[in-house]
């Protein structure tokens, strides 16, 4: 498929996995349109570079040159689908087009594709690595799960030959692209709905995924009981291990300060350089140590790129400031897995210890709040007030008793409140319940995003906070 000659069609195209294929797809010279169903920051991105966004579906925005690249979300029903289905078009998932942008980076023995995989960090690691390649002006071409604060963007192409991906495993999808270089943070179990018999599922698709290239260099945390447990059940693929101890590529000497991190880099048990970063916790020693080892293993000098490492700020929704109102800081957290909630409240309560730290939780999905309800129950312990929201349903289907209410009354926390409503009426009640000096953590991968400026609007009414 030769991408500059032809026409795409973006179904859903305001995605951020979507619109990132879409910016880089038309950056290499193809046609590209798309429609969605509402604006959003990615729309107008894709918009500021040319490309036609339609907001609402219609069956006339399909012509029969087209490639047509769907969203998993987007139902048979769709005008626009059932188009292409009576133009006997083929229909794409975003996964065929990576593949094949992937496929070309692979064949290339000039080239280097780097995916970034696993449960939880990939966005993190995918992206920090296109920002630090991008800041030493080695033109990489890139596309991953959310914006790049400096660059703001989530894709880009380039002539460069780096390729950095981020390869979402929650639709086993995973299994079709090909790497010179994957690094996998992690492998805990997540996306049962997709992962029926859990772990052993998990597995075998991340099996399937690195068979395609199996003299590949796999990147992987060590510290991860699941990695760990993956490595016995394959071992025979090329592993270089990064992790705190007996690892490959070691962080020693980890100093927390505030919100700002530093720490040595071991390899082979010797001293090979030092990382200051301005990100805090030591979920993101991991990420960082795994893109320096990915560097490394790409024979880049990743010395001499340190200064990017402190520079990346992080992605968005990824412990990102919101907001400040009444001496009130608001931080954003995509977090949706207890794993991934839990490391990021340890992370903030060991770096604020003299304010309020108060979650607000959204459960992402009614089937993850099912399969994980235990782990959830003890993902908040390091949160001093919570609030759950309702479950953001993501289109899914009630289930018979598992609600946030039930959920509340069953957690093991002494200061949870369960708040009902939308996300406008829940900003209004908890306004009045917060305090001077709180550190306020939203959490979720739904609506709640918009939950720390609608309690900024409150504080714009007059109401005041003791």
């Amino acid at each position: 498929m030769e991408i500059e000659k032809n026409i795409y069609h973006f179904i859903a195209i305001g995605g951020v996995g979507m619109s990132g294929l879409a910016k880089y797809l038309a950056q290499r010279g193809a046609q590209v349109s798309g429609s969605d169903i509402q604006e959003s920051k990615y729309t107008h991105l894709l918009e500021d570079i040319g490309i036609k966004v339609f907001i609402g579906h219609n069956k006339d925005y399909i012509k029969d040159n087209m490639i047509i690249v769907a969203s998993s979300a987007v139902k048979n029903s769709n005008p626009e689908i059932q188009r292409a289905k009576e133009l006997g078009l083929k229909i794409y998932h975003r996964s065929d087009i990576l593949q094949m942008i992937s496929d070309e980076f692979s064949k290339d023995n000039n080239s280097y594709f780097i995916g970034f995989s696993g449960t939880h960090g990939k966005t993190t690691t995918s992206g920090l690595c296109s920002y630090v390649l991008d800041k030493a002006g080695l033109n990489p071409s890139f596309v991953v799960g959310g914006i790049i604060p400096d660059i703001n963007t989530n894709a880009q192409y380039n002539q460069g030959k780096y390729f950095i991906a981020e390869l979402d495993e929650s639709d086993g999808t995973i299994q079709k692209y090909s790497t010179d270089i994957s690094v996998i943070n992690n492998m805990d179990e997540d996306h049962l709905d997709y992962y029926t018999n859990g772990f052993d599922d998990i597995s075998k698709t991340f099996n399937m995924f690195l068979s395609n290239k199996p003299d590949q260099k796999v990147l992987i945390n060590i510290d991860n009981e699941g990695n760990r447990k993956f490595i016995k059940l394959y071992p025979n693929y090329n592993y270089i291990t990064y992790g705190f101890n007996n690892a490959d590529y070691t962080a020693k000497n980890i100093i927390y300060n505030g919100l700002k991190t530093e720490f040595d880099i071991y390899y082979n048990d010797k001293k090979i350089d030092s990382l200051k970063l301005s990100i805090l916790g030591k979920h993101n020693v991991y990420n960082a140590l795994a893109v320096y080892a990915s560097l490394k293993e790409s024979n880049i000098n990743a010395t001499d790129l340190k200064e990017y490492f402190y520079s990346f700020t992080g992605m968005g929704r990824r412990f990102q400031k919101v907001c400040e109102f009444n001496c009130i800081t608001v931080y954003d957290d995509y977090a949706h897995h207890p794993n991934e909630i839990k490391t990021t409240l340890e992370s903030v309560k060991k770096a604020i210890t003299d304010k309020r730290i108060v979650a607000i939780f959204q459960p992402h999905r009614y089937s993850r709040l099912k399969n994980l309800w235990k782990e959830f129950l003890n993902a908040f312990d390091y949160a001093d007030k919570l609030f759950i929201l309702d479950v953001y349903s993501a289109g899914e289907d009630k289930i018979d008793n598992i609600n946030s209410e039930n959920f509340s009354k069953e957690i093991n926390h002494n200061n949870a409140e369960y708040i009902s409503g939308d996300i406008i009426e829940c900003a209004e009640k908890i306004y009045p319940l917060l305090n001077k000096d709180d550190i306020i953590i939203t959490l979720g991968a739904g609506s709640i995003t918009k939950l720390g400026k609608l309690l900024e609007d409150n504080s714009k009414k007059g109401a005041v906070i003791d």
